[in-house]
């Protein structure tokens, strides 16, 4: 059993669907990051950088005292490791994924994110800040399509790197940024949106969703708040 802490969120779906595809025990636990229970003290206890997820592992391999794992992609390799699922055993074909994840991890969310703050969320319209983040979107999104000629997942098998790509594409359109010049995007987001347990990861919480955009509480506590 694992505790997943979590939020409906592009970095939360990663995990939720991945938990889905696994078919493993959790208790999902709301982090409600528009009220800034991230910064909760009880919260950075299990992730000491206040962001959403973080599992609790009550049965780590090996046994022990319960194991806490944050930053998603960590958490990501932590399970498909456990697990032995979603990431090859073959050296070569796992540090593709692996690769990958990286990518996503230090690339393709960091620049959607800032894509989507300038272009939704800023108090004001800053010019620079939006084209600066929407064209390395559009850089990333032609790397992400170049990848997938060929291929059905990024690395041939469905893996974490498709799962976690997968939630920051769905949000394309609070970039500003379209998909109609990546073919290979779209129907690679078909295939994977397709999938029964993606569905139900990225469910998870939806009615708890907060338009952030309309809510000063969520920016103040999103985009204001320091660490305590």
């Amino acid at each position: 059993m694992i505790d997943l802490y979590s939020w409906p969120a592009p970095n939360g779906h990663k995990v939720q669907i991945l938990v889905e595809e696994l078919g493993i025990a959790y208790r999902l636990v709301p982090i409600n990051i528009t009220t800034g229970a991230q910064h909760e003290e009880s919260f950075r206890a299990i992730n000491p950088n206040g962001r959403i997820p973080a599992i609790v592992d009550h049965e780590p391999a090996g046994g022990g005292a319960p194991f806490t794992v944050f930053e998603s992609g960590a958490v990501m390799l932590y399970l498909a490791q456990k697990q032995g699922r979603f990431l090859p055993d073959d050296p070569r074909r796992r540090s593709e994924v692996i690769q990958w994840l990286f990518w996503q991890v230090g690339g393709l969310g960091p620049m959607m994110g800032q894509a989507q703050h300038f272009f939704r969320y800023a108090p004001e319209p800053v010019p620079y800040g939006i084209a600066r983040y929407q064209n390395e979107t559009r850089r990333l999104l032609k790397v992400l399509d170049d990848r997938l000629e060929g291929r059905e997942y990024l690395c041939d098998t469905y893996s974490i790197a498709d799962m976690a790509c997968f939630p920051w594409i769905r949000i394309h359109k609070l970039t500003g940024v379209s998909l109609d010049e990546y073919p290979r995007v779209q129907a690679w987001y078909g295939r994977v949106r397709s999938r029964p347990a993606v569905g139900r990861g990225v469910n998870l919480l939806r009615e708890s969703w907060v338009d952030i955009s309309v809510s000063a509480e969520a920016k103040k506590n999103l985009f204001e708040r320091g660490s305590p």
